[in-house]
């Protein structure tokens, strides 16, 4: 199981019925926009405990089967599961461009990496408590041995 989950089941929070979340997108479960199939989440709709955590399953598979492809091949578990837990807040095209993955890529040891979680801690550039405390369990999760 992929180390950034619970990271990212604490700060999305389990929600059964879509909502607009910070960024104003549709979102449901935990912090899911989009479905299995691709379809985009609907205000009004509703799901199960059980259709959240297949959900978020899924997602997290697809997102860290990308972050993999992007990074280093020896990346440690934790730093997987870091990367992926922000890849799935911020989107993957936003990790690809990110400093933080070229810092990651050149030297996975480099403590400028934790500077790099902590600047995307904005929604509409707003400074969210929640994002700081995230990235800073993201930042520590990359960084344990």
């Amino acid at each position: 199981m992929n180390k950034g989950i619970p990271i990212i089941k604490k700060f999305e929070g389990l929600k059964l019925k879509a909502y607009l979340c910070p960024a104003g997108l549709p979102t449901i479960g935990y912090g899911n926009t989009r479905y299995e199939d691709g379809s985009t989440v609907k205000l009004g709709e509703q799901i199960s405990i059980d259709r959240a955590d297949k959900l978020l399953m899924h997602t997290v598979s697809q997102f860290e089967k990308q972050v993999k492809e992007m990074v280093r091949k020896d990346i440690t578990e934790n730093q997987l599961g870091a990367l992926t837990s922000f890849a799935f807040n911020v989107g993957i095209g936003n990790f690809q461009l990110s400093t933080l993955r070229k810092l990651h890529i050149y030297n996975p040891n480099n403590p400028a990496i934790r500077g790099e979680f902590m600047k995307w801690n904005k929604a509409n550039g707003q400074v969210l408590n929640g994002l700081t405390r995230r990235r800073q369990a993201e930042a520590d999760l990359y960084f344990t041995k």
